[in-house]
């Protein structure tokens, strides 16, 4: 039997002993307390955890979400931009659906509508896993009777369907032409505030992101080694804290150092960062050049894909490329090589030499 006893606080506390164990939880209402200590000694009668009163209050897919964002900022982990603008969508489209409405036949149609709003097969899939989580973590962690199996059979039924799966490993390359006319597009726009023809030869230069380019600081420069540190570099395992030197070289076309130096005689270092622009702008701006220009599917990011191809061109080998690049993965670095062909005539030519 459940001990309830009131406290000077005027508050219920309610005690469980049963079988080894030992839960208490406390109360403003003595009916809740008495109702708690009995669902708790019947939930261990059952072998199961009781669930706690503050969270057997959750009842929608949508309090799940807030829990998991709630626990992983309390340990330091808060969602970061990607994972949190998924969550939103879900919370959007799900969250107001009672967990156990979560079956299998409403996540088939959660996946089939995603589809035909063009979510590809592996945007879906990262959807599909992103509710397998929120529903393990409330498992795990809070003892919640939720199931996952549901979302387990979902995702095959959509990938026999052809909806969940890899995504295509992109090989879009920029040509120099391309570059070239980008770069006379920005520089014969006297309205164009971004130095967007300098930000494109240095994304080549560096294989940097869009957004660590509009985030690197003249602090974090050292002239004299040619070293640019790049702070909290995006990494799948590590969202804080990921640090890294990267040296600044002129073997892809572009001398990234001499780039930096032509920013400082315009900006000079009035902003601690080198290239002091929202990236988001620099991003949009890309875009609209190439719909200006004619340049049919190629993103920002492809000048990234660029600058790492351009180093394997140049003799690097793939340990060395991912000192520059940032990659910890090898695997997740060779798809981003592809080689052109005729790069292979330099390559030979500088194996020769030597």
């Amino acid at each position: 039997m459940a001990s309830i006893r009131k406290q000077e606080s005027g508050t219920w506390r309610v005690q469980v002993r049963r079988k080894g164990r030992t839960v208490s939880e406390t109360f403003v209402r003595y009916d809740d307390a008495k109702k708690w200590g009995v669902d708790a000694e019947r939930q261990i009668d059952r072998g199961e955890t009781p669930t706690l009163s503050k969270v057997g209050k959750l009842q929608t897919f949508g309090d799940l979400i807030d829990l998991h964002i709630a626990d992983m900022t309390e340990v330091g982990k808060p969602p970061g931009r990607s994972k949190d603008a998924t969550l939103a969508m879900l919370k959007r489209r799900l969250g107001s659906r009672n967990m156990v409405e979560l079956d299998r036949e409403r996540l088939l149609s959660f996946g089939r509508e995603r589809a035909a709003e063009g979510a590809g097969p592996m945007t879906l899939s990262i959807d599909i896993g992103m509710i397998k989580l929120i529903l393990s973590h409330a498992a795990a962690v809070h003892g919640l009777p939720v199931r996952v199996e549901p979302v387990d059979l979902a995702r095959i039924a959509l990938k026999r369907l052809g909806l969940v799966g890899k995504g295509k490993e992109r090989d879009r390359r920029p040509t120099d032409e391309e570059i070239e006319k980008l770069c006379a597009h920005f520089d014969g726009n006297p309205r164009q505030i971004i130095p967007m023809s300098r930000i494109i030869k240095f994304a080549v230069a560096t294989a940097m992101r869009q957004e660590e380019i509009c985030r690197v600081t003249w602090s974090d420069l050292n002239t004299r080694t040619k070293m640019l540190t790049i702070r909290d570099r995006k990494d799948p395992r590590e969202k804080r804290g990921n640090d890294q030197r990267i040296p600044l070289l002129s073997v892809s076309g572009f001398d990234a150092l001499a780039l930096i130096e032509e920013q400082r005689a315009i900006r000079g270092n009035e902003d601690d960062r080198i290239f002091p622009y929202a990236h988001k702008s620099a991003g949009t701006a890309f875009t609209r050049a190439c719909q200006d220009l004619k340049i049919e599917d190629l993103h920002f990011h492809d000048l990234r894909h660029e600058g790492t191809s351009r180093l394997f061109e140049a003799g690097f080998e793939i340990q060395q490329v991912a000192l520059v690049t940032g990659h910890k993965d090898w695997k997740m670095l060779r798809r981003y090589t592809h080689l052109r062909p005729e790069a292979l005539h330099a390559i030979a030519e500088r194996k020769t030499a030597a």
